[in-house]
């Protein structure tokens, strides 16, 4: 470790600040791990590999050799943006409904919106059970897509609060959360990963305060 012969296995090091070889062969060391995914259709956001369909088959081994999961989770025919860690606060934090974290979805759909779509959207819409959705924000596209920008993660939210407002979900892909944008040359199925510091600051611009 940084040209020094370690002969203890209990030796500490500074994670950030050493080199360690193996054999000549430099071994990264990493704290925690932080993957940026552009999931496909079809796979789910579970850490059981055995599954075929895992979005951890998606990443070399090199890395599942961590503990990595998905921070939050995508439904099966959805794709997109996918934060995969072995940072459980940072997902604590992008999931927790008290973080008010905004996501964005690119959406298309049939039918036809109602008038007043964007203006329910921003005041909260209710469904005919009594459940309660944050005000979001929707951008129209065309007559059949749409953005919707949420706050919160409920089962199978966007299509929910498009159906109230008139809209039949097609097509729906995650494109951004906080301030991480799905980086538009990033392939389905494909991944990139990131720094500590650059997840920490995209996420939440004053991340300090929330006890980062």
């Amino acid at each position: 470790a940084n040209g020094k012969i370690i002969n203890k296995c209990d030796n500490k090091y500074d994670e950030d600040n050493v080199i360690i070889k193996i054999s000549n062969e430099e071994i990264e060391i990493k704290k925690h791990i932080y993957l940026i995914l552009n999931k496909p259709k079809g796979f789910v956001s579970t850490t059981d590999v055995v599954k075929e369909n895992s979005v951890l088959n998606l990443v070399p081994d090199k890395y599942r050799k961590r503990k990595l999961f998905p921070a939050g989770r995508l439904d099966k025919d959805t794709e997109g943006l996918l934060i995969i860690t072995t940072d459980g606060k940072l997902s604590h934090f992008v999931t927790s409904p008290t973080s008010n974290i905004q996501k964005t979805y690119y959406i298309e759909f049939e039918g036809v919106l109602n008038d007043r779509a964007s203006k329910v959207m921003k005041e909260g819409l209710v469904d005919e059970k009594g459940t309660q959705f944050k005000p979001a924000t929707l951008y129209n596209v065309s007559e059949t897509s749409c953005y919707l920008t949420i706050s919160e993660g409920k089962y199978h939210q966007v299509k929910r609060m498009m159906h109230l407002v008139g809209g039949v979900v097609t097509y729906l892909k995650r494109i951004k959360i906080a301030n991480i944008v799905l980086p538009e040359e990033l392939k389905i199925g494909s991944y990139i990963e990131i720094s500590q510091h650059d997840i920490y600051q995209l996420i939440h611009f004053n991340c300090k305060k929330k006890g980062f």
